[in-house]
């Protein structure tokens, strides 16, 4: 009998004024060299919401006005022990000056000209339900070196 899975809490939120997306370009870590919402770990004795406006505004150099939460997704890589529970955020008003910072590089984007090819796989599949504004889960497992093997997203 395997031992079940640890998880994981982690944020993703996304800067969304259209026709316009805010993303960041992962300088290291997990993920470095991929376009990405802003987002991370949520610390002990945080709430899941105080850490998407933490990491935003460490990654970015801007407050985020209202959130909303839009998306739980749960991503498995083949050989690890544990779960990444994403809660994914959007807003659309922001105070500071978007700033590049050592983890990220950020840029708008056209809703047209999103990189995609330069993000995780499975951002295109599950990005249409969030500029929708719509609630949506997803379940993605990865190969141990990257590469989408299954995927199931739900539009609530």
């Amino acid at each position: 009998m395997t031992a079940p899975k640890k998880r994981k809490l982690l944020t993703l939120c996304l800067l969304w004024q259209p026709p316009r997306i805010l993303l960041g370009m992962k300088k290291r870590g997990f993920g470095a060299g991929r376009w990405n919402g802003f987002g991370g770990k949520v610390a002990p004795g945080e709430t899941i919401e105080d850490a998407a406006r933490r990491e935003f505004l460490e990654e970015a150099g801007i407050t985020v006005g209202a959130i909303r939460k839009q998306g739980l997704l749960e991503f498995e890589f083949e050989g690890s022990d544990e779960i990444l529970e994403v809660h994914v955020y959007g807003a659309s008003d922001y105070t500071g000056d978007v700033t590049e910072s050592e983890e990220m590089k950020p840029q708008w984007f056209d809703v047209d000209d999103i990189p995609f090819k330069d993000m995780w796989p499975d951002d295109e599949l599950w990005f249409p339900a969030f500029f929708s504004g719509k609630n949506f889960t997803g379940t993605f497992l990865f190969s141990a070196d990257e590469k989408m093997i299954s995927h199931d997203i739900r539009v609530l």
